[in-house]
């Protein structure tokens, strides 16, 4: 396989995997040294490479990537036995065609009442370096492996599908 192919193949697979998780934990490093996560709401329903939330660019989240833009993102469905950890590179980006093309009425407007024009709105964009996941909602084989291995052992066995992905040209 092609290392585009490969990469092809892992937006399409984190996408699956984000698509509908409400809100993701974002973790950035404060300037006292600490890492600092807060909830961030999940917009990335087209997700095709890199991670977009919606931020305010007077926010200390903002202060913090401007000074070292080293982030984790995390998102969790435990329900479905869907897990993503991203790491990557921050940056806050003012573009409202951007913002219009993300924005998300239910979930946006209530801390953006001025719309995707709202002055105070900003991007953080995401660039990912790699990404790992865990998913339980595996193919119907792999499902069939982990029946086998529990009959066989006696132990249980979940089925997880666990994958690291590197992103092309970093690390």
């Amino acid at each position: 396989m092609s290392t585009n192919s490969a990469h092809a193949d892992a937006v399409d697979k984190l996408a699956e995997l984000i698509r509908d998780i409400p809100v993701a934990m974002l973790t950035t490093m404060g300037d006292d040294g600490r890492f600092h996560s807060r909830p961030m709401a999940n917009v990335n329903r087209q997700f095709a490479g890199d991670l977009w939330f919606f931020t305010r660019g007077d926010e200390p989240k903002a202060r913090e990537v401007h000074v070292d833009p080293r982030v984790n993102v995390s998102f969790a469905a435990p329900e479905g036995g869907r897990y993503v950890s991203v790491s990557g590179r921050a940056s806050l980006v003012h573009d409202p065609s951007r913002a219009k093309l993300l924005w998300e009425d239910a979930t946006c407007e209530k801390w953006f009442p001025g719309g995707p024009e709202d002055p105070e709105l900003a991007l953080l964009k995401i660039e990912l370096d790699e990404a790992e996941y865990w998913d339980e909602t595996t193919s119907g084989m792999r499902a069939l492996q982990g029946l086998l291995r529990t009959a066989f052992t006696g132990e249980p066995d979940r089925a997880l599908e666990n994958e690291s992905v590197h992103w092309p040209g970093k690390n």
